[in-house]
């Protein structure tokens, strides 16, 4: 089977990803370009005897390489040098596209028009001559719909017919002046040319070319689009009046992230409890059943099930926010909180795009930083991933509550400082950043609003599972790997029966004299931290193993009958659950439970309100998550996630070190 590999190129927010959903179906893959933080999709189709590889390339305006999405997709064309380059356009908002479409003009590649939003452009009365269109340009249109899928076999169609034609487009003629210094300077093709003379004559070639460009768009708009209505994006118009309202627009923005945080905790939090039973509580004790008690049944069964178990855990709620998040930028309305949050997040070095991604670290920070592909800058998106890991999430508000309600007469104050006080070093953070490593000013960017549009669920469905897979493979190995890691420092040497007599506890009392400047003068906390590594919440359970105050639970015969029975309705309460919170008017998911009352005594036993406050500001501040630095790694480099690593740990200690000094001198 011959192959032909194809990239799609066009404006932000014209289709492309819907296009790709379409043709592409299950064969979607979404990643990241090698080296860089900008988001990668391709997929594959199949045509008469060929396989078509399309990779789609980031939204862009023009193929100057300003931006690193601008310069990653230029680079892509001139050196991968794709058999094909389909132009997909926002017919409605053709006349702004056509830029783009010169500029590839100029490159003189094979080359095929996508006029997507077809029904769009009907409805509003817009009509293309495609006829016409072909003609002057030399290419192939196609009419497509990236709602419905509509025009994707026309699309393969003209793909495989300019491959095997060899249709080059025609090549763009400007007036003679122009033409006459494009003559003076060497290259194979006019872009070339062009990049050329621009070097060679400077602003007032670069300001001729311009108008040139422009009276060349017009020019081919004119001739070819006609506009029958007028009066058009009433709904649009209408719903932006109150949805941009500087005081009712955000009141409605806050609104719509809190149901995005009700929905999605309420609905993964049963999944995530019988994902964690499913792992824990059958097929770990399956392992042990059929294998009998023994080291081999022991790594089998915990690290491997467990660590399994673990990365499973993520996955509803990951699923759920990325569901989310994709019907609300498929209607329109994200870019929408850009534009309302920018003036205020431009305060702070970022733009408005940036608040998307931290306000969600306050449910969870791993689709936090997930999210952060969206952003379009490389800057915007490392800044945004080093403020993340200090937005304070459901697992720290678990050990803070713990604390907090143990040794403070006002614990909701306590708890609302701690919050604050992740929130301000978050900023300090971006802040020092800019001043040292990411100096390069904001650059100003288009804030584009599309029109309203209702969100197609399959292509979301596509979208979310893509990504679902994407960290599953990628983060998701590296989790699965530490917590392994971890399981051997808590379970060796062989016989072992508490993490006091493990590896994990020499390290927890190696670590001492590091800690003993916070106060933490006790074994038993430093070696909870190991295990906490995991998760945050983990903590307590640990402390709870460590200090011996809790008892394991009464192992009971395994039967596989009722194991399965156990499970089977397990997932029928997780269905009721999920459905029931969903629908449910107040949050259940941040319920807390009042448990560990043991373990209270002896903590409360074991430390002063100094030593609990530091301790505290060191969860708080550390980025002790495995999910969150696995992550980091996988979205901006093993430099990157080791480094914030090192550093947050040094600013937890020094800030643990700093309070319980100040609270002994008062």
């Amino acid at each position: 089977m011959k192959r032909i590999s194809v990239a799609l190129v066009g404006n932000p927010n014209v289709g492309k990803t819907s296009l790709l959903n379409h043709i592409a179906g299950t064969t979607l893959k979404i990643g990241n370009w090698a080296g860089t933080t900008v988001e990668k999709k391709e997929g594959k189709a199949y045509y008469g005897d060929y396989e078509i590889h399309l990779v789609d390339l980031p939204g862009i305006y023009t193929l100057e390489p300003f931006s690193e999405a601008e310069q990653l997709a230029r680079d892509f064309i001139l050196n991968q040098k794709p058999d094909v380059v389909v132009n997909v356009i926002e017919t409605p908002n053709m006349e702004r596209d056509l830029f783009l479409t010169l500029e590839l003009l100029e490159m003189e590649i094979p080359m095929v028009i996508a006029l997507n939003m077809w029904d769009e452009a009907k409805k509003l009365g817009i009509e293309v001559d495609t006829s016409k269109m072909e003609e002057l340009l030399g290419v192939r249109i196609v009419k497509t719909n990236g709602r419905t899928g509509e025009g994707k076999d026309e699309l393969l169609r003209r793909i495989v017919e300019t491959y095997e034609s060899k249709i080059k487009p025609i090549e763009v003629k400007y007036s003679p002046d122009l033409e006459k210094l494009l003559l003076s300077v060497q290259g194979k093709t006019k872009s070339e040319r062009i990049r050329k003379a621009l070097i060679s004559y400077g602003e007032e070639f670069e300001r001729l070319l311009k108008n040139e460009r422009f009276a060349f768009i017009h020019g081919l708009y004119y001739h070819t689009v006609k506009k029958t209505k007028h009066n058009v994006f009433e709904l649009t118009d209408s719903l932006d009046k109150v949805l941009l309202h500087p005081v009712l627009g955000v009141l409605i923005f806050l609104f719509i992230m809190f149901m995005t945080f009700k929905i999605a905790f309420d609905f993964s939090a049963p999944w995530m409890d019988w994902l964690d039973g499913l792992m824990n509580g059958f097929f770990s004790p399956l392992i042990k059943h059929l294998l009998g008690e023994s080291i081999l049944s022991r790594f089998l069964s915990e690290a491997v099930v467990g660590g399994v178990g673990f990365v499973l855990t993520f996955l509803p709620l990951i699923a759920s926010i990325i569901f989310i998040l994709s019907l609300l930028e498929f209607s329109g309305y994200l870019p929408r909180v850009a534009f309302l949050m920018d003036s205020f997040m431009h305060r702070l070095g970022l733009h408005g795009a940036s608040f998307i991604p931290l306000l969600l670290g306050f449910g969870c920070n791993v689709p936090a930083i997930i999210a952060t592909r969206a952003l379009e800058s490389k800057r915007d998106k490392l800044l945004v991933m080093a403020m993340i890991p200090f937005v304070s999430c459901p697992a720290r508000l678990v050990v803070f509550s713990f604390f907090a309600t143990l040794f403070f007469p006002n614990p909701a104050f306590v708890i609302f400082f701690l919050y604050v006080l992740g929130l301000v070093f978050a900023f300090l953070t971006s802040f020092v950043l800019q001043k040292v490593i990411y100096k390069n000013p904001l650059r100003h960017m288009i804030l584009e609003l599309p029109p309203y549009r209702l969100p197609v669920f399959k292509l979301v469905f596509r979208i979310t599972w893509a990504h679902v897979k994407q960290f599953i493979y990628r983060a998701g190995t590296l989790i699965f790997g530490v917590s392994v890691v971890l399981w051997v420092l808590l379970n060796l040497p062989p016989g072992v029966s508490n993490p006091k007599d493990s590896f994990a506890g020499y390290v927890g009392r190696v670590l001492v004299p590091v800690f003993k400047p916070m106060g933490l003068e006790d074994w038993q906390i430093t070696t909870s931290l190991i295990p906490a590594f995991l998760a945050r919440e983990i903590v307590l359970s640990s402390m709870a193993t460590i200090y011996a105050v809790e008892q394991k639970e009464e192992r009971k015969e395994f039967e596989i009958k009722q194991a399965l029975i156990e499970q089977t309705m397990a997932f029928g309460k997780a269905f009721k659950d999920s459905l029931f919170n969903t629908i449910s008017p107040l949050p259940k998911a941040f319920e807390l439970e009042e448990e560990h009352s043991a373990l209270r005594e002896t903590v409360k036993n074991s430390l002063s309100p100094a030593q609990a406050f530091s301790f505290m500001l060191f969860i708080l501040l550390y980025t002790s998550c495995l999910g969150t630095v696995a992550v980091l790694q996988k979205e901006a480099g093993t430099k990157f996630a080791i480094a914030f690593l090192a550093y947050s740990f040094v600013l937890a200690w020094l800030v643990g070190v700093i309070a319980y000094k100040l609270w002994n001198l008062f």
